[in-house]
C-alpha cells in the first residue's frame, strides 16, 4: 500500500476496497479479510464500522448512489436545461466503476447478492423525489402537464445506465474511448433531447 492510500482514512479504503471486490467477484466469494488486506486494515474494522460483510455492502452501494439521489434535492432539476447536469453527474460517478450498473442489475434483475431490498428502498427514495421534481416542474408550465412520470424516468434511466452497461461493446464499436469529454457531450445531447421533449406543445 502507498503513502497516499495509507493516509486516508481506514473506512473510506475499506469503501473502495469493497467495491473493488464485489464488483470483481460474486457476493459469497468475497471475503472480509479479503477486503481488510486490501484496504491495507485489520478485518475488525470492518465490525467496528459496518458491523459486518452485508453492511458494508450496503454502505459502499449507499455512497455510490447518495450523490445522485442527494442531486434530487437541490436546484440541479429546478429546470429540464438540468437533466445534461444529471445525466453528467451519473456518468462521473460511474465512469471509474464502469461495473457498478452491473452489479446493480445482477441483484435486482437476477437476485444475485444480497441487498435486494436495500436498493429497491434507494431507487425508490429516487423514484419519489423524481416525482416530485416533475410536478413541481409542471406546475412551473416547463413541461407538459400530461408527462407520466414513470415513463420519463424509465427513458432517463435508459440513457444514463445503457452506455455504462455496454460501454466495452460501443467503445470497441466507434473505435474510441468513451472518455470524459465524450461523456460530456452525451450528456448534453441527451439532455437536449429530454428538454426538447418535455417542452410543452406551442412553447418550443
Amino acid at each position: 500500500m502507498n503513502d497516499v492510500t495509507a493516509a486516508e482514512p481506514i473506512r473510506a479504503r475499506l469503501i473502495k476496497a469493497a467495491l473493488d471486490c464485489f464488483l470483481a467477484d460474486d457476493y459469497h466469494r468475497v471475503t472480509t479479510r479479503l477486503i481488510a488486506e486490501k484496504a491495507g486494515a485489520n478485518v475488525s474494522m470492518i465490525r467496528y464500522y459496518f458491523g459486518n460483510k452485508e453492511g458494508l455492502y450496503e454502505e459502499m452501494i449507499r455512497e455510490t448512489l447518495n450523490p445522485l439521489l442527494a442531486a434530487l434535492d437541490g436546484p440541479m432539476l429546478a429546470s429540464v436545461e438540468g437533466f445534461s447536469g444529471f445525466l453528467r453527474l451519473y456518468y462521473d460517478a460511474m465512469v471509474s466503476r464502469p461495473e457498478f450498473p452491473k452489479l446493480i442489475l445482477k441483484v435486482l434483475a437476477l437476485s444475485q447478492g444480497p441487498g435486494r431490498r436495500f436498493i429497491q428502498q434507494l431507487l425508490e427514495r429516487g423514484r419519489t423525489r423524481g416525482a416530485r421534481k416533475v410536478e413541481d416542474l409542471k406546475a412551473e408550465g416547463q413541461i407538459a402537464s400530461g408527462i407520466d412520470p414513470d415513463i420519463l424516468r424509465l427513458a432517463f434511466v435508459s440513457l444514463a445506465m445503457t452506455p455504462m452497461l455496454l460501454k466495452d461493446i460501443f467503445e470497441e464499436q466507434m473505435g474510441r474511448p468513451m472518455d470524459s469529454p465524450f461523456l460530456e457531450r452525451l450528456a448534453a445531447f441527451n439532455g437536449h433531447l429530454f428538454a426538447a421533449g418535455l417542452t410543452p406543445a406551442g412553447s418550443q
